[in-house]
């Protein structure tokens, strides 16, 4: 690098779950150091605290009144983003999530200008990542795509995009994480991954995420697996809201109807080994009205996105069955 004229500082200290109190850190070291552009090497929380500092570098005020929309800035410093794991596609979109450890608020910041400049997606950067990892994470894809192809903000781009996304993870993410899968399948994933990213921009999430940044932010459990715990369950509650969409899903994942689905999801889990509930992640039943309200208070427009809208109550009872 300063063969090429550019100096250059780390800031290694993300969590698996990046807190706002970390950007903070991150930006301060941004501006200390004079930095003019961000580039983020790791996975979505990497990728994600990236932006963050990015963003705060060049704004002033309270991180949290820019992710609740009290504030807002079209500014940030330049990003470049490597991503080294086949998941969250956060090189390809305005958001980065981000849990508050004062009160276990899990929501993004979104804004465009966090958006990468440059974004370079390459699988050999993934193909040594942990299994455990690779299942985590490329869950997350497929939900990212199972989910905006079933928003209520969906439109036929983002249907397009999910389907062609769901259908490579279909057919290769069991594949590569039992080892039978080259460079070819791992490249498949990868731009499902990213794709992934792409659709929830424009389509949103619904309530499987929206369930699941409560989880997380409260018990810091990893993103993939409280997915896994969750969105069977969620699926079993909601495709009646579209059984087309649902039904179009099962049929990728080899089932036939709707009421498929749920079934197909889990044996693709049990595939990837991340079959588990709630309770096994560590979540116990006084934690559940604290996640249901705060599901209704971060993640309301998820819960608006889902194909049936539920009460904080029925929320409150998915969250048990999921236990």
């Amino acid at each position: 690098m300063k063969l090429e004229g550019m100096d250059t500082v780390l800031f290694d200290k993300v969590e698996q779950n990046p807190l706002t109190t970390t950007a903070i850190e991150g930006a301060e070291f941004a501006k200390a150091n004079g930095c003019d552009v961000v580039v983020a090497i790791g996975g979505g929380s990497i990728m994600d605290c990236a932006k963050a500092i990015a963003f705060l570098a060049v704004n002033g005020g309270d991180i949290n009144d820019y992710i609740y929309g009290r504030l807002k800035s079209d500014h940030a410093l330049p990003l470049v983003l490597i991503p080294t794991t086949c998941g969250t596609g956060s090189e390809g979109n305005g958001f980065a999530v981000l849990t508050n450890p004062e009160n276990g608020d899990k929501k993004s910041l979104r804004c465009n200008a966090i958006v990468a400049k440059v974004s370079i997606v390459d699988p050999e950067c993934m193909m040594t990542m942990p299994k455990h990892i690779l299942a985590s994470v490329g869950f997350d894809a497929l939900c990212h795509c199972i989910e905006a192809y079933t928003s209520k903000i969906a439109q036929p781009f983002t249907d397009a995009l999910s389907v062609y996304a769901m259908e490579l993870i279909a057919e290769n993410l069991v594949k590569v994480y039992q080892g039978r899968g080259g460079k070819e399948e791992w490249e498949k994933i990868t731009l499902a991954s990213t794709i992934g990213g792409m659709v929830i921009n424009m389509a949103g999430v619904t309530l499987a995420h929206g369930m699941e940044h409560p989880a997380s932010g409260l018990k810091d459990i990893v993103h993939g697996k409280g997915l896994a715990a969750l969105t069977p369950v969620i699926i079993e509650e909601s495709y009646k809201g579209n059984y087309f969409k649902f039904a179009k899903i099962a049929r990728i994942f080899g089932g036939l109807t709707a009421g498929d689905l749920s079934g197909k999801i889990r044996t693709l889990l049990r595939n990837i080994d991340m079959e588990c509930t709630l309770s096994e992640l560590g979540i116990e039943e006084k934690d559940v009205p604290w996640m249901a309200e705060n599901c209704m208070k971060v993640s309301a427009a998820g819960v608006a996105n889902n194909p049936i809208v539920f009460t904080r109550n029925e929320i409150a009872e998915i969250y048990r069955k999921a236990m």
